[in-house]
């Protein structure tokens, strides 16, 4: 049973975050410590969109990928535009908590359906502190803490693999799933796989976008796919358009898939899928 959609009525500004000091935090991270627990308010209104992950064998969703929103209905990119640096601790904080919050709401508490978050490695100076408003947020809502997914990109050069390392080290510990997002873009490659090996890996959609008519693309995927098995590691496309790109995945060997040919995202609901590769099984 899905509970009702949330409005943009009941999303509230997220409050200020408060984490408790840490004896030993890691170099170059005492700003980020103080940014957690600055009292100065966050500036922003932000809600979440939903998009989900599909299995592509079952039609069941494996997960939901939270993404940011503003309530006047403003795009990830300008609510991220809008968040001055010295906030950007906090800013992510407030992220994992509302959408925590709204998937409390809104998922089935009988399913065990994922929550995927996106994170910032830099945001984030003690895994084990900066994770206790996404566990407050959790047992306020009556969620799961072992459902959620949490997943990072790189947008320059990664210049702490071993902060990254561990912490991926305490979120599987804690029995949340780790992902690295837009594998095959920028710096997040295969020299990052196998310095962090995640339990999934999400496929950039500028390898995803095209396969079907780009034998360069399908052999790179599926080399990419076979290197992620021999680690144990699943791999997820996303960015998909056509349901010519989802059947040409499905013979690749990808089961999860996500785009706007399973659904677009939903602001502060869960959106409808569509199936198109499921009519000719």
């Amino acid at each position: 049973m899905i509970h009702s959609p949330i409005t943009a009525a009941d999303v509230a500004l997220a409050e200020p975050l408060t984490i408790a000091p840490v004896d030993m935090a890691p170099a170059g991270m005492a700003d980020a410590c103080r940014g957690c627990r600055s009292g100065a308010p966050l500036n922003i209104a932000i809600t979440m969109a939903f998009q989900p992950i599909v299995d592509i064998e079952t039609g069941a969703v494996f997960a939901y990928e939270a993404l940011v929103r503003g309530l006047d209905g403003r795009s990830a990119g300008e609510v991220l535009a809008g968040v001055d640096p010295d906030m950007i601790y906090k800013f992510d904080q407030a992220c994992r908590v509302k959408a925590i919050e709204l998937a409390g709401g809104l998922f089935d508490p009988a399913a065990d359906t994922k929550l995927s978050i996106n994170f910032m490695p830099n945001a984030v100076y003690e895994p084990n502190a900066c994770i206790r408003a996404s566990l407050a947020a959790a047992r306020r809502v009556g969620f799961d803490p072992g459902r959620l997914m949490f997943e990072f990109t790189e947008d320059e050069r990664m210049r702490d693999v071993a902060h990254v390392q561990r912490i991926l080290a305490a979120y599987r510990t804690r029995g949340f799933t780790t992902a690295i997002d837009d594998v095959g873009a920028g710096y997040a490659g295969l020299g990052l796989l196998a310095d962090l090996q995640p339990d999934m890996l999400k496929l950039d959609m500028a390898l995803i976008r095209g396969i079907d008519a780009s034998a360069a693309r399908r052999t790179i995927v599926s080399g990419m796919v076979r290197i992620a098995e021999g680690l144990g590691i699943q791999c997820i496309a996303e960015g998909i358009e056509t349901a010519a790109e989802l059947r040409t995945l499905k013979a690749i060997g990808i089961r999860l898939c996500q785009g706007y040919a399973l659904a677009r995202p939903a602001t502060a609901t869960l959106p409808p899928i569509t199936l198109p590769l499921f009519d000719d099984r």
